[in-house]
This record gives C-alpha cells, sequence and structure tokens, in this order.
C-alpha cells in the first residue's frame, strides 16, 4: 500500500471516530489497545474508537499468530448477561485488586487497559517475589486458570520484564491455552468472554501483556 493511500485510510477511519478518545488515554505502541487510569471509564465496544479500529481492520486484514497461540473469533465477545461475560468479576480479587476497575476492564471493554504500572501498586510482588515455583493466575469472572508463570525463566526475570513493559507479560508456555484464545486484532481474551490484554510480540516471540485486574480471580469453588 503507497504512503498516500495509507494515510488517506487513517483519515477516514479517524472521521468515522467521531470523537477522539479522552486525553487520559494514551495508545500502546505497536497495539491498538489504549491505556486508561483506573478511575476513568473504559469504553464499551460500540465506541466511536472501536469503531474506527473496526474499518482499520477490515483495510488491513486480521493478524494470524503462530502456534503454540491458539486463535479465537468475534463470537467469544458477544454481548452476554454481564456485558461480554456471563458474570460480574469476583468479590473477593487477590492482591488487593479493584473490584469496579477489574470489572469495567473485564466485561465492558475490548481496546483500554488498567494504567501502566497498576499492578505495582496492589500486593502482587510482595506476594509472589519470594515464592518458590509457578504462581497460577486465574480468570476474575469464572475462577478458571489462564496463565502460570514463570516458566522457561525465574520470577525474577518475570518481574523485571513485566516491569519493564508496565504490565504483567506472558510467554507462550505459560498461557494455559485451554481456557484462553487470541482475536485477530491481537486481543488476547478468556474462551467465557473475559478481556484480558493484547499480545504485543517482540523480537524474541509473541507477548501478552495483561492486566493484572483481568487475572486475579481465585479458583474455580474457593472464592473467599
Amino acid at each position: 500500500m503507497t504512503r498516500p493511500a495509507h494515510r488517506s485510510l487513517l483519515l477516514l477511519a479517524s472521521a468515522l471516530s467521531a470523537a477522539p478518545p479522552s486525553a487520559a488515554f494514551a495508545p500502546i505502541r505497536g497495539s491498538g489497545a489504549v491505556i486508561a487510569s483506573a478511575s476513568t471509564r473504559a469504553h464499551s465496544s460500540t465506541s466511536p474508537f472501536s469503531r474506527s479500529m473496526s474499518v482499520l481492520d477490515s483495510f488491513f486484514g486480521k493478524k494470524e499468530y503462530a502456534a503454540p497461540c491458539v486463535m479465537g473469533d468475534e463470537t467469544i465477545m458477544s454481548q452476554k448477561a454481564h456485558g461480554t461475560s456471563e458474570t460480574p468479576v469476583q468479590k473477593d480479587l487477590r492482591w488487593n485488586c479493584d473490584n469496579a476497575t477489574a470489572d469495567r476492564i473485564c466485561n465492558f471493554n475490548r481496546h483500554y487497559a488498567e494504567h501502566a504500572g497498576y499492578w505495582l501498586s496492589t500486593s502482587f510482588v510482595s506476594d509472589v517475589k519470594d515464592q518458590k515455583g509457578e504462581v497460577t493466575f486465574y480468570d476474575s469472572n469464572t475462577g478458571k486458570p489462564l496463565f502460570v508463570a514463570p516458566r522457561g525463566r525465574d520470577m525474577d526475570a518475570f518481574l523485571r520484564e513485566s516491569g519493564s513493559h508496565g504490565w504483567p507479560s506472558f510467554r507462550d508456555e505459560e498461557v494455559v491455552w485451554d481456557n484462553v484464545r487470541c482475536l485477530g486484532d491481537g486481543e488476547c481474551v478468556s474462551v467465557d468472554g473475559t478481556h484480558l490484554g493484547h499480545n504485543l510480540p517482540d523480537g524474541t516471540g509473541n507477548r501478552y501483556c495483561i492486566n493484572l485486574v483481568s487475572v486475579a480471580g481465585r479458583p474455580e469453588g474457593v472464592e473467599e
């Protein structure tokens, strides 16, 4: 595609957006995802910004990530009883994650995230930094296991990489693929419709940039 044509498509998408996102939001480099402060109301998938992203997707096509990444389709994120999920987030999330923020991000949102570094404001690091072995991260809605980390590295390496990007960052071998899918625009979701984050590949492979509030659930049947 020539540069003028590329510019024209971007202008078209911008025009269809009707109004730009609030200044409280900033684009995540290399993705259609957008960062939102925890106190800012997340936009739903029907927002003008979401419509402009759909326009761009129709011109530039969807991505297909190589195995072991498991691809999903838009039907996973169809409207259900509670946003894109059947149930709201659990009442007592781990690591002191904020329930209201979690519910907005998980169930009424497709493109926005907890603010960069939010996970550092919780008890997560102090709870896991000295832990031996793996930590299982559960869906904040259903309690199903979604990620297990660290795998293929130690906890210090996992925390360092996550800290350098601003969100918990998982690799292919740390994903529970029975319960997680990637959509064509890079959105990472649970099979039950929970928005998790985005796949932002780098030079070493897929990197799943995930909201802590989306994976702070307690195992099924163990909610306090």
